[in-house]
């Protein structure tokens, strides 16, 4: 009869501490089903909104007669994006050849006589020739530089070297690196740092910008962190001895 009263809360006890257990679970499967299916049905969503935007603009411009919906029951998804595909290989066909390249040299002639449009033409021309080089190291490489001010660090990318008058003013030898900002890249910065102040990072490009974006949440891992240590232990052995 003294032991019963003992053994009764023992056996309740444990009942809170499992239905908190339960508890975390299922929170841990709701977030598990969102990491699964977020980032899948997030890709998806943005490339049905790409493609019905390309298939919106430029499946009313195909014939009637030509157009496979003139004679479906239903619609298909994605003939925009195709069509514009094929045009864009057959345009970089045409301009390969002889008299391609002559109309190019006539239509840049003219359009170099515009005021307003040559600027903007050869803006874009340039940076898109830059980004779309094979050889051009644009936005390959990330870099860790001091900004705003010493002591603290940010990631940038290299864009090119720095050459003309920028060059000629700056008594360092310069590279051009873009900042970008938190949580959209596509705003940020540009600086012309010494190329002695810029410290190159291992990680891919594309890991550095899930860093920007997630604001530091998605840090990828040291390809040498590991290597990187065992120097400081030994250094740090030699020292006590």
């Amino acid at each position: 009869m003294i032991n019963s009263p003992k053994d009764g809360p023992d056996e309740v006890a444990p009942l809170p501490r499992r239905t908190l257990l339960f508890g975390q679970r299922l929170r841990a499967y709701l977030l598990a089903g969102i990491l699964v299916t977020a980032p899948i049905f997030i890709t998806f969503y943005l490339a049905w909104l790409f493609i019905t935007f390309v298939d919106g603009k430029i499946t009313p411009l195909i014939p009637a007669k030509y157009n496979p919906e003139t004679y479906l029951p239903f619609a298909v998804p994605g003939l925009g994006l195709i069509v514009l595909i094929i045009a864009l290989m057959l345009v970089g066909g045409l301009t390969a050849g002889f008299f391609g390249r002559l109309w190019m040299r006539f239509s840049e002639r003219i359009l170099s006589q515009m005021p307003v449009i040559r600027n903007v033409y050869s803006a874009v021309k340039q940076i898109l020739e830059t980004v779309l080089a094979q050889q051009s190291n644009a936005f390959r490489e990330a870099v860790l530089i001091e900004y705003p001010r010493q002591g603290l660090w940010t990631i940038a990318f290299i864009t090119g070297r720095t050459k003309g008058e920028v060059q000629r003013l700056t008594p360092a030898d310069c590279i051009n690196v873009y900042v970008p900002t938190t949580p959209n890249p596509t705003s940020g910065f540009l600086l012309f740092v010494p190329r002695k102040d810029v410290i190159p990072l291992q990680m891919p490009v594309e890991d550095a910008i899930k860093l920007v974006i997630s604001g530091g949440i998605v840090t990828p891992p040291d390809p040498v962190g590991q290597r990187d240590k065992m120097p400081k232990a030994i250094a740090g052995g030699t020292g006590q001895a």
